[in-house]
This record gives structure tokens, sequence and C-alpha cells, in this order.
């Protein structure tokens, strides 16, 4: 009889049939986002137990993102010949051995070469995560879930990595900040191999190392003049140096990828104006995201006086609206609105929400200036994230899912690089210029009139950047499965 026919199932979301693979998905690439964030509380600890000097210090932060931004492009390149899977695994192994490294450091050279070391296998992971996530989820809707739920994850780890670093920091010691991605390290490799494809590797696709050169040296030298430029000036001969030579690097390495045999990243992947604006999109909020961060984190420690701890749990309910808007209402608007719409609104409320912080002053409270502007922004990075993330990914070449993957994590390392470098510049310059101009002023009041200049320029950036990306992004929204 019809009544007892056996009814088709509908189609289970990511969380009910394919929840296993994002969580080592999701783990893995964790451990590259915690390690951008978690070493920054610790820095003191570190310098006084290997005897380091205030200017070798900054380059345990720098030698790691450095690494990973530069060789990004080729560890996509990686994974679409050997597989994503295979090249996930070396990536998290390498990285969890390079930790255990540097957490046994017995100076500072050994500590940053340590640093290095995880750079470079977290570009490998990094890749293959994103490229793994397209080859898992095909379906557009599930697609749209997972990035959501991806993006949280990430933006809720960076955000954790401060509170995580005091709490080890404290209570253990600052090795076991590097000594924490062991473990987890252990909990990806043995989930990986059970609930990840084995995807085919593609021999056809060729290494251009002279390419990788090209754009590791190019970000580099861009990110290098941008954070120097407010010690040394932009009118030095070593900044303008630095910046003119990313130029011709940068230059090269798109004339290669153009006209090379073998490009490291396809311009096909690029320059599809889809996906080449999505990218832009991911560098602004990157930018917006972790230069919010860092301006905060200097407020509130060094002119409000919080501790480390502290600081972390004041920017949890950044952490806390972009999980949220990422996972339960960015998914559902994805498949109803075009991504330009979401993005640029995303975007728009970025900005919105580095407003409030240009009323920052040294007596400024939480409440409610701070507390507001950590969520607007929050909200507006879960808006505008998945949707730019998932267009950046969509519609690629099978040969070119890695290249592709590679070019969206470059954009947001890009983006966080240049957010700290350019902001961090903006805030000095403008301290510096004020000191000058009101010398019986306060240092704390030139010092967040600086902080409240670099939010300006930042919500203007933001502004201007989000015109185009609305009038140029003309994707349409997937299709909903019938249910």
């Amino acid at each position: 009889m019809i009544l007892n026919a056996k009814q088709p199932k509908p189609a289970k979301s990511v969380t009910t049939r394919r929840l296993w693979p994002l969580v080592v998905i999701a783990a893995a690439h964790l451990m590259a986002v915690l390690d951008g964030t978690v070493m920054f509380v610790a820095l003191p600890s570190l310098q006084h137990g290997l005897g380091m000097t205030a200017t070798s210090r900054q380059w345990v932060v720098t030698a790691y993102t450095l690494s990973l931004s530069g060789l990004l492009l080729l560890g996509g390149r990686l994974a679409d010949r050997v597989g994503a899977r295979r090249t996930l695994l070396a990536g998290v192994a390498g990285f969890a051995c390079a930790s255990a490294v540097g957490g046994a450091s017995v100076d500072g050279t050994m500590l940053i070469t340590a640093r290095a070391a995880q750079g470079a296998f977290a570009a490998l992971l990094v890749s293959s995560t994103k490229s793994l996530l397209v080859s898992v989820y095909r379906d557009e809707e599930q697609r749209a879930r997972a990035v959501g739920i991806f993006t949280a994850t990430l933006v809720a780890g960076a955000a954790l990595g401060a509170i995580l670093g005091g709490v080890l920091t404290t209570e253990l010691s600052w090795r076991w900040c590097l000594y924490i991605n062991v473990p987890i390290g252990l909990i990806a490799i043995v989930g990986a191999r059970p609930v990840l494809p084995a995807l085919p590797a593609r021999p056809e696709v060729h290494l251009d190392w002279i390419s990788a050169l090209l754009a590791s040296a190019g970000m580099v030298a861009l990110v290098y003049g941008l954070g120097e430029a407010a010690s040394l000036g932009w009118r030095s001969g070593q900044i303008a140096g630095s910046l003119a030579a990313a130029a011709v690097s940068l230059t090269g390495f798109t004339v290669r990828q153009a006209r090379g045999p073998y490009p490291l990243l396809p311009l096909r992947v690029v320059l599809d104006r889809n996906r080449g604006w999505a990218l832009v999109a991911l560098i602004m909020n990157s930018l917006s995201t972790f230069g919010m961060m860092l301006i905060l984190t200097y407020q509130l420690q060094s002119v409000m006086g919080y501790s480390a701890l502290r600081t972390g749990l004041a920017l949890m309910p950044f952490a806390a609206a972009t999980g949220l808007t990422s996972v339960l209402i960015a998914p559902e608007m994805m498949v109803r609105l075009p991504p330009r719409w979401l993005i640029t609104v995303g975007i728009a409320l970025s900005a919105i929400g580095l407003l409030p912080l240009v009323a920052l002053t040294p007596d400024s409270r939480y409440l409610p200036l701070i507390l507001t502007a950590t969520v607007i922004e929050g909200i507006g990075s879960g808006l505008a994230g998945p949707p730019a993330l998932n267009t950046a990914l969509r519609g690629v070449l099978p040969a070119d899912t890695g290249a592709a993957a590679a070019g969206s994590s470059a954009a947001s390392q890009l983006g966080s690089s240049i957010g700290a470098a350019l902001l961090n510049t903006i805030a000095a310059t403008a301290t510096a210029s004020y000191l000058a101009a009101h010398t019986t002023t306060s240092i704390a009041t030139a010092t967040v009139h600086g902080y409240t200049t670099a939010m300006s320029w930042g919500a203007v950036i933001l502004l201007v950047t989000a015109i185009p990306i609305g009038l140029l992004i003309n994707a349409k929204p997937p299709a909903p499965k019938a249910r």
C-alpha cells in the first residue's frame, strides 16, 4: 500500500550526519589560529625566562606569522598535488613536533626557529583544511552551514587564545602555550583517517618554487614596511626600500602566474569577479578584526590596567557575537540572499563597530563603550566572513581546489598582518604627532589619541571598500534543496 511505502528520509544537516569531518577539520585549523594569539600574553614571561631582549622578543610572534603567510600558496599547491588528507596529516604532525621543540627551547634563537617551523607547517595544514572543506561538503546548503561553523570556531579560537595563554602562563608556564598543541595534534591525526576522504593525488600539478619565493618575499617586505614605519618613519630609506621590494616581488609573482606554465595561484582563480572581490572582503574582515583586537588589547592592558586574563575575558563578547552570527544567522541567510548583500552589510557593521572606539579616553570604562563596539564588530565579522569564504571557494576546478583554499587563507592572513601593522603604525604616528604638538599632555592621553585615530582610519577603509564589493559581486545564493 502507498501508505506503508517507505518514505525517503530528509537530507540531514551538517550537525547530524556529517559532523565528524568538520570537527577534525576545525580542530586541525584551530591549532594554527590559537598559536597566532596565545603567545602574546606569554611574551614577558618567556623573555625573562630565556634572557631575550625587548627587540628580539617580537620575533617570537613575527617569525610565525611571516612564515605562515609566505608559504600558504605553496601549501595549497602541495595539497592539490599529493592529496589534501596527506598534507593535512603531515602539517599537523610537523606542527605538533615544532611546538614540542619550541616548548623545550633553551634560548631565544631556538624558540624563534621553532616558531618559524610552526608557521611553515601551519601553512600546509591551513591550506589542506579548506580544501577538504570544499571536497567533503559539496552540497551548497550543507557547505553554507559547514562554513559558518568553521568560521565561528576559528574566530572563537582567536579570542580564546588570549585567555588560554593567560591561564597557561599563570598556572603552569609559558612553555605550555606551545606544549598544548601536542595533544590537539594527536586528536586531529587519530580522527582524520577514518572520517576524511583520501583525495586523489594529481601528479599533473607542478610546483613553482620561484613563484613561492616571490610571493613570500613580497608579503614579508610589505608587512615589514608597514609595521616598521612607525619607528623608522615613512621617509626612511629602509621603509621605502622594503615597500619597493614588495611591489617588485608581487608584480613579478603576478606576471609569472600569467605567463608561467605551472602557476602557483592560477589567475583564473582570482580573476573571476566573484572570487576576486570575495578575497578582498576576507582581507578587510581580518584587517578589521585583528586591528580592533590589537588596539583594544593595548587600551585594556596599558591604559586601563587590565591583566592578560581579564583582557581575554573582555574580548569574549566579540567571539560570542561572531560565533552566534556565523552559526545561526549567516548560514540561513546565505541560501536566501545574494552574498554581496551579506558581505557588504557585514563589512559596514564592522566599520560601525569601530566608531565607538573613536570616543576612547584614558578614563574610558568597559561598559558601555567597549562592550558595544565588540558586539557590533562581532556581528559584522560573523555576517561577512562565511559568505565571503564560501564565494572565494565556489566554482573552482578540482585541480585548483587547494590553490583557491590557500588563496583564501593567504587573504585572511595578509589582512590580519596588514591590520596589525598598518593600524599600529597609524596609532604610533598619531601619538608622536600629538605629543609634539601638545608638549604638556600626558603620555596616556597621547597614546589613546593614537588609538582613536587608528580606529577612525580603520572605519574609513572598511566603508570605502564595501562600495565596490557591493557593486561587483554578482553571485546568486544557492537554491535550497527540497525537504
